[in-house]
């Protein structure tokens, strides 16, 4: 391992001119039929985000950029690069529906092939690349978090092309596809209610409706259906993007003073309903989405390689705490909290309504498929959860495709995470048989079924599995639906219980028999589509870049404020150079006797307010800035000996 190498930069731009690549793909949304070029675009600065429907942290910054796009209407262009992660991803017309319920008011390019993507060498779900009214690339950037260094960016570019004659001012390309009607809009999830009804986080509408039990009379609704935060009753309530449902016990929504918790996971916060006023009110998240908490980030400047201390009281102060992107919560009897499934940081997290103590649950924090102790696992992106009768909570991992197990002790907290279905990252399908062999694709959905097997809504294959615990052995319940995002038992029904499914992209919620004989079947597994770097067998040289944002310096008072964590799937890849150090560069090992495989990368540094060459304020704020990155390589004698990364600190 050499020195780590920091850049005293400023600014956020790219040191090289390098014009910018045509935009390649197979169709164009939101531009009316149009199809674009990047000519069309010229006299605009123009953000390319490259992006997929699965990938929490893309729906992120489609979150940051809107504020941007609403200022800068008349001079900046986003386009969206649609890259997809997943086979069903590259389904145009499931990239239509994604457009649509995610509300996108810019124009999308489909490159299914990753053709564009490869054009502009990225490397990570999302990738934001900014080019000038000339057309040259001026900024590309990996992750989330970069809207007000964008927004520097962007002022900076207005102020030089305005100058030069260069920036033409106007209307873009977007042009609005038709509103859709009906009394449900891309539904979530859903909750059975004493009453025989249900309640449903209707998404696309942002609210949540109590549908008869005939699933389609609208009983009453919850929030005004207009997106946004705000408290109050039934008719003046604000969500965004609502999703999991938990109905507590009589007893205590007695005692509390509310029925229903909602994970209202754009907002990111914890709402909660009183069925009997309609009363709306807001239990824990500050709005602010969480990145790292304030401990941790204080942990990490005083030295960075404590960062990784697993830290679960987050306190009993849950409307100043951060959430991210809350998308399932559980009532669990035995953990006697809510737990919830906290998609945006791949983590568990639980909250006691009672003394209020919010805490992680379980995980790390780091994307990825890791058993074991709570605060040793991983998670990506969990988004369902469902108790069986021992009081163990099962998750649908959804970037891993996953079936994952909390394993509860007595006293109700995590024992294990252990892992019943999945690979890794990168790997899915549709196949039956043997657990250990059997794939998902993208699950968002989980319930016990009566016989203490669990049925998952393995949402992009369409299609309802069953995976049996006695048996280690997955089967297929139904199959042939559009994006189900969850599965409920069904007990109020004449007669056997049935399944209950959330049936997303159909905009309604379908009752299913539960067959006396499930299908088994073999669609075989697949890896992400994408392209492989080709490296040499032997040393490998890794270098990840990273400049501390304008007006804050790297943080080394205690040592090198940065830090590298290395590991590698299948782990004989990697036969040096693995494990968490300080610094941004590394030499790698790589296995000559493996052809393929996938390197994982997580970069931090750690940096204060604070000019370069001052002395750090006392109190001053400090920041953890992180990227994680899945790199899969072919081992080849003419790929490459050196990799490089960008980590811009861009707060």
């Amino acid at each position: 391992m050499t020195a780590p190498s920091h850049t005293g930069t400023e600014s956020v731009r790219t040191s090289y001119k390098v014009r910018a690549s045509e935009l390649v793909g197979r169709n164009w949304l939101n531009t009316g039929g149009k199809q674009l070029s990047l000519e069309d675009l010229r006299g605009k600065i123009t953000i390319l985000d490259f992006w997929t429907f699965c990938c929490i942290n893309c729906l992120h910054v489609l979150d940051e950029l809107r504020p941007l796009e609403a200022k800068y209407s008349d001079v900046l262009v986003t386009v969206g690069v649609h890259s997809p992660k997943f086979e069903y991803e590259a389904d145009p017309v499931a990239l239509a529906a994604a457009v649509e319920r995610y509300e996108i008011h810019h124009p999308v390019l489909d490159d299914p092939e990753l053709v564009t993507w490869q054009a502009y060498a990225a490397r990570a779900w999302p990738t934001l690349v900014v080019v000038d009214p000339e057309g040259y690339i001026v900024a590309h950037l990996s992750g989330e978090g970069h809207a007000s260094g964008l927004e520097s960016l962007i002022e900076e570019l207005i102020a030089e092309h305005t100058e030069k004659g260069t920036l033409h001012r106007g209307d873009g390309p977007y042009v609005a596809p038709p509103a859709r009607e009906g009394d449900l809009r891309f539904p979530g999830k859903a909750v059975a209610l004493e009453n025989g009804n249900f309640l449903v986080g209707d998404s696309g509408h942002h609210r949540i409706v109590e549908l008869g039990n005939d699933l389609a009379t609208v009983v009453r609704t919850f929030g005004s259906g207009v997106k946004g935060f705000a408290d109050g009753d039934a008719e003046t309530a604000q969500f965004n993007e609502p999703q999991g449902l938990a109905l507590l016990p009589a007893a205590l929504a007695a005692s509390l003073g509310y029925h229903v918790v909602v994970a209202d996971t754009v907002n990111h916060r914890l709402r909660s309903i009183n069925l009997e006023t309609g009363a709306v009110g807001t239990l824990a998240g500050n709005g602010v989405q969480r990145l790292l908490d304030a401990e941790q980030a204080r942990t990490a400047a005083d030295n960075v390689a404590d960062a990784d201390a697993w830290i679960s009281d987050l306190g009993n102060d849950p409307l100043n705490t951060s959430l991210s992107s809350p998308w399932d919560v559980l009532w669990s009897e035995k953990a006697n909290a809510v737990v919830i499934a906290m998609a945006g940081t791949h983590q568990i997290f639980s909250f006691d309504p009672s003394s209020l103590a919010l805490r992680v649950f379980a995980g790390t924090g780091l994307e990825g498929l890791a058993d074991g102790k709570p605060g040793e696992s991983w998670f990506a992106q969990s988004s369902g959860l469902a108790a069986d009768a021992q009081g163990n909570i099962w998750v649908a991992d959804s970037e891993t495709s996953a079936l994952r197990r909390l394993v509860l002790a007595e006293d109700g907290s995590v024992e294990a995470v252990e892992s019943a279905i999945g690979a890794g990252l990168f790997d899915f399908g549709f196949r039956d048989g043997a657990a250990d062999q059997a794939r998902l694709q993208h699950p968002l959905g989980v319930a016990v079924l009566p016989d203490g097997s669990v049925a998952i809504a393995d949402t992009y294959n369409g299609a309802v599995r069953r995976y049996d615990p006695a048996t280690a052995t997955v089967s297929t319940l139904a199959r042939g639906l559009n994006e189900p995002a969850d599965v409920q038992l069904d007990d109020t029904v004449d007669g056997e219980p049935v399944l209950l499914v959330v049936e997303t992209n159909n905009h309604q919620l379908v009752r299913l028999p539960l067959p006396a004989e499930a299908l088994v079947v073999d669609e075989g597994a697949a890896h992400t589509h994408r392209p492989k770097t080709k490296v040499t067998a032997g040393a490998h040289e890794l270098t990840v870049r990273f400049s501390a944002p304008k007006g804050q310096k790297l943080d080394d008072r205690w040592g090198d404020p940065t830090q590298l964590k290395i590991s590698s799937s299948p782990e004989e890849l990697l036969l040096g150079g693995g494990g968490t150090s300080t610094g941004l560069r590394r030499t790698l090992e790589l296995n000559p006797e493996i052809s393929e495989g996938v390197l994982h990368i997580t970069a931090r540094a750690a940096a204060c307010d604070g000019e370069p060459g001052g002395e750090i304020p006392d109190h001053a704020a400090c920041h953890l800035y992180q990227q994680d990155w899945g790199i899969p390589v072919i081992l080849d004698a003419e790929g490459e000996t050196e990799l490089v990364l960008d980590l811009r600190g861009m707060d």
